[in-house]
């Protein structure tokens, strides 16, 4: 495995597999890798002949009150896991390699970046969308590799890559859960074991969202309340709870069309999200 922290190394790296004749895939992660960015990886490698790995804390997507300091950078450790999980390439860029001057040019996907973390998180998706434009620039990837976790996320980047005709297969890889349901996530480690617990009340009030919609119940205001009132009893500080169309991310009255339930919450002071997608068979 190599380790390119310069845009010209890993082009370089790149042009080379091409020449070869592979093909290209990307992970783009801001590392502190867990066992879903290992599956993203796992899959990258048989879905494609040359996998790389992109490890960058990107400061455009976070707000002047959120973590981006004190966010974890265990590169060591995570350059170890990218080489277990057949990585051929880590783009390890500074901060000076990616933004070398103020950035004036931004990608901001309308409408799709407003809803659910939007409003509480302004610019985070317009600093996600720009940055994976810069890395699908620099890597030029046949297909990229996201998590179903960061749902709003995914669905923004496939919309980005459809209307600026990137010429990028975008595949969605399903949430990693512990056995408890918690999903997995570089934020998890700012939690303490009675919070881990406490967070588990995240998956199940999604899995009682599936359970009144197996019931026949397709009220999303009667889902809701039921969700909120399980992260209510867990004190858990709701954000927001909310089932949106799969595709806009409009807000859904009754779930008669594939619906993602999202929601964001506080358990102590880590900001944690999760969803499900729900199909209604046709």
């Amino acid at each position: 495995m190599k380790i390119a922290k310069t845009i010209s190394i890993v082009r370089r790296l790149i042009q080379q597999a091409r020449s070869r004749g592979k093909s290209v895939g990307l992970v783009p992660t801001m590392g502190a890798l867990h066992q879903g960015h290992i599956r993203l990886i796992k899959k990258a490698s048989k879905n494609s002949d040359f996998v790389v790995v992109s490890i960058f804390v990107n400061p455009a997507q976070f707000g002047p009150k959120e973590d981006f300091k004190k966010y974890p950078r265990p590169l060591k450790d995570d350059l170890k896991l990218c080489r277990d999980a057949g990585a051929d390439v880590v783009f390890a860029p500074s901060v000076r390699e990616i933004y070398p001057r103020e950035n004036l040019t931004w990608v901001d996907v309308e409408k799709l970046s407003q809803p659910l973390c939007g409003r509480f998180r302004p610019g985070h998706f317009r600093g996600v969308a720009t940055v994976c434009a810069k890395l699908f620039n620099i890597v030029q990837p046949d297909v990229a590799f996201f998590g179903q976790k960061d749902a709003q996320q995914a669905v923004l980047i496939k919309r980005m890559v459809a209307d600026l005709n990137m010429p990028i297969k975008i595949i969605v890889c399903p949430t990693v859960r512990r056995p408890d349901g918690l999903a997995l996530s570089s934020r998890n480690q700012y939690l303490t074991p009675q919070e881990k617990k406490d967070a588990v009340c995240l998956y199940k009030s999604l899995q009682k969202c599936r359970q009144m919609v197996a019931l026949g119940i397709n009220d999303s205001r009667k889902i809701i309340a039921q969700m909120r009132k399980i992260l209510s009893a867990a004190s858990a500080k709701i954000e927001y709870v909310e089932i949106v169309d799969a595709e806009m991310l409009l807000p859904l009255k009754r779930i008669d069309r594939p619906a993602l339930v999202a929601l964001a919450v506080r358990i102590g002071n880590t900001r944690l999200i999760d969803n499900v997608l729900i199909d209604i068979p046709k």
